[in-house]
């Protein structure tokens, strides 16, 4: 067992689920706050953190990507660190927030994606401090006095009063309504993508379904028992709130189990991909390297550099008696060497076919 599991990323793993432990303690008040209906979500949470932040240090730990890590941090942190920050700044909003690279792939696309994106980036800012007990709501005590007055909430964070607003107001139907909102959002997202995934010859023949088609479903299945919630207690008094509340549970703690392992750990990743671009940026800039066969550009000369201390790091001897390695040579050059091999093999046995 302990050769299977890295211990490093046990350890980090452990600790951060004990910090966020010790934050929904803190938050609530000595649980004070915390909602107990809740805690069902609390430790599918609780894995899902072991399992991302585990997952997360093994990724990081692997040579390639320590390499991008490594060497993005170092070029962050250079004489040129403001330079590199904007930078960081606008790639972050360019390709995060707005999702530029979807866009290039379609608009239909760049909207289903960012429309689910948004979704589930205001549900998760939403479930998780209030499923830590950070954040809840009480009646004023006030408003509870007089009947004719209209009821009024007071809002609180980590056991500090924040605001105080009517039910029945603008900020009450945002506040009240947002996972409702989110939920529809979500739903036309990741729609979208599924059908395509069902009608798409391509996409049909590649995917997999606890890879492609699991999460989509995931996602709507959470969205649409989450406003079944809210219909029950809106139409029909709470008469089938307790089947709504354990079938949103349950899918909401298998999205939460699954996060690590499947897809919707590219949400994690993502962010990673900035230090990708600034070191691609710096590569461009000292200069592109060129292949010996074709005689063009295929990579910057810092990519193949590092590429050939990495191979040897990791025991693929790709440089041949004269000190050329085959890193100096593009995808093309490559299978022109080899269709140029194969050619001479077949004139000196004096066979081309057969």
């Amino acid at each position: 067992m302990l050769k299977i599991i890295n211990l490093k990323a046990f350890f980090v793993a452990c600790i951060a689920t004990i910090l966020t432990l010790l934050l929904v303690l803190i938050g609530s008040r000595s649980l004070q706050n915390f909602d107990a209906a809740l805690v069902a979500y609390l430790f599918g949470t609780l894995f899902a953190i072991f399992g991302i932040v585990y997952r997360y240090i093994v990724w990081i730990q692997r040579p390639p990507t320590q390499l991008y890590f490594k060497n993005s941090f170092r070029i962050l942190f250079s004489k040129e660190f403001v330079y590199y920050l904007l930078y960081v700044i606008k790639d972050f909003f360019k390709n995060i927030v707005v999702q530029n690279f979807i866009f290039k792939r379609g608009k239909k696309r760049g909207l289903a994606h960012i429309a689910m994106a948004i979704g589930c980036t205001i549900a998760f800012a939403i479930t998780f401090p209030l499923t830590f007990g950070w954040i809840h709501f009480s009646l004023y005590p006030a408003s509870g006095l007089d009947p004719h007055l209209e009821p009024i909430y007071t809002a609180h964070f980590f056991g500090f009063d924040v605001m105080h607003f009517p039910v029945k107001s603008v900020v009450g139907f945002l506040t009240f309504g947002a996972l409702n909102w989110c939920s529809l959002l979500v739903i036309i997202g990741a729609s979208y993508f599924l059908q395509k995934r069902l009608k798409d010859p391509g996409l049909i023949a590649t995917q997999t379904f606890e890879g492609d088609i699991l999460p989509l479903l995931l996602l709507i299945l959470i969205s649409l028992t989450g406003l079944g919630l809210t219909l029950d207690y809106e139409f029909m008094k709470g008469q089938t709130y307790e089947f709504m509340a354990v079938t949103h549970a349950f899918f909401v703690i298998v999205f939460l189990v699954w996060m690590p392992f499947g897809k919707f750990f590219h949400i994690i990743q993502r962010p990673a991909q900035i230090g990708a671009h600034i070191y691609r940026k710096v590569g461009k800039q000292r200069g592109m390297q060129v292949c010996k066969h074709t005689g063009k550009e295929y990579a910057t000369q810092l990519h193949i550099a590092d590429l050939k201390k990495l191979t040897r790091q990791l025991g693929f001897q790709l440089e041949s008696k004269n000190g050329q390695s085959l890193l100096e040579y593009s995808p093309e050059g490559k299978r022109d060497l080899l269709a140029i091999a194969h050619l001479k093999a077949r004139q000196e046995s004096g066979t081309y076919f057969g």
